[in-house]
């Protein structure tokens, strides 16, 4: 089976396909900095379609699945919350277009949780009755990555699209379960090229520490004494979390972490991990892509693992097995 990456970023939605042997045949992302990152995983085999908005469909190759992680800035708490009225929201629009004109067989989005809620849930209806109207039957939820095979707390809502014809009354599609038992932190928070901060004399975390809402609360002797201790550091707020980390977002670059008696800014590097991008793709970055781009690339991109486990249903459903185990579904890939 074949796949499209739309909004593709740096590629998290197609790795998580593609471990089930389905083929990529073209993506479309705007972002340049994106791109060059993407093209650095995957090569330059693939074409690169650009902007989905202006895309002629019939221009597209075919393919039976697509895959996107449409803009989230208009729906996500830390935007203005603009929603279908902000062009960014508009790409929903596009992919609807792209979906009729090629036909296409299934399809599986994600944006953040906030989109569910936005406009008091207006928006997200209004995105189902087009899909719904433009022949997919959809089921959609929101999963947190925790527990879909990385220690990253990420809600995001997923949206899985059947067309209507090749629906099966008699296997339902359903969303993955997840696990209760989050991967061990250690194995991400790898990287030996971290840049170091000395908690005493950095002015930024001094702020955070002895502004008036964390003064007195944290004891630097104390913090340095646990390993693997993470720290955000967002707005004027200072949280502290054992065993994962905070959703990585573009635009949060603070966060810090405990080891071997020092205080470690976290790096592009480990982001890339904790999305679930394998070490011998985040070895590509190194001296390829500078630290601030590749955080905020990070942190923009689909969690893998996630993907992985929605794309393992949506193959058991294509196949009417839904019992059907993990070592049978790479022949599904032809």
């Amino acid at each position: 089976m074949k796949f499209m990456d739309f909004c593709a970023g740096i590629g998290g939605g197609r790795l998580g396909l593609e471990t089930f042997g389905l083929e990529c045949v073209a993506y479309s992302e705007i972002d340049e900095a994106a791109t060059n990152t993407y093209k650095l995983f995957f090569g330059d085999k693939e074409e690169n379609y650009g902007d989905l908005m202006v895309i002629n469909p019939n221009n597209l190759p075919d393919f039976d699945i697509m895959i996107a992680g449409f803009p989230c800035q208009s729906f996500s708490i830390v935007g203005q919350r603009k929603g279908l009225e902000d062009l960014r929201g508009q790409v929903i629009y596009g992919l609807v277009k792209i979906m009729r004109a090629k036909n296409i067989k299934y399809f599986i989005l994600e944006n953040v949780k906030g989109l569910v809620n936005h406009n008091k849930g207006q928006t997200i209806s209004i995105i189902l009755e087009e899909l719904d109207a433009a022949g997919y039957q959809v089921e959609w939820k929101v999963l947190d990555s925790q527990f879909y095979g990385v220690p990253q707390m990420r809600e995001r809502v997923y949206f899985v699209g059947i067309r209507k014809d090749l629906v099966d009354n008699k296997n339902k599609f359903t969303f993955p379960d997840g696990q209760s038992t989050l991967p061990d932190l250690k194995d991400y928070l790898v990287d030996t090229e971290n840049k170091i901060l000395d908690p005493y004399t950095d002015a930024t975390f001094q702020k955070y520490l002895n502004n008036k809402y964390n003064k007195g609360k944290f004891n630097i002797e104390e913090i340095l004494k646990e390993d693997y201790l993470v720290l955000d550091t967002r707005q004027s707020d200072l949280r502290l979390y054992r065993g994962k980390l905070p959703t990585l977002r573009a635009g949060r670059h603070g966060i810090l972490y405990v080891k071997d008696g020092k205080l470690k800014k976290l790096s592009g590097y480990e982001a890339l991990l904790l999305q679930g991008f394998p070490k011998e793709l985040a070895d590509k970055t190194r001296g390829q892509v500078v630290e601030g781009k590749l955080l905020s690339q990070a942190g923009n991109a689909m969690t893998v693992s996630v993907i992985k486990a929605i794309g393992l249903q949506l193959l058991k459903y294509i196949k009417g097995e839904l019992a059907m185990g993990n070592e049978d579904l790479v022949a599904l890939g032809s």
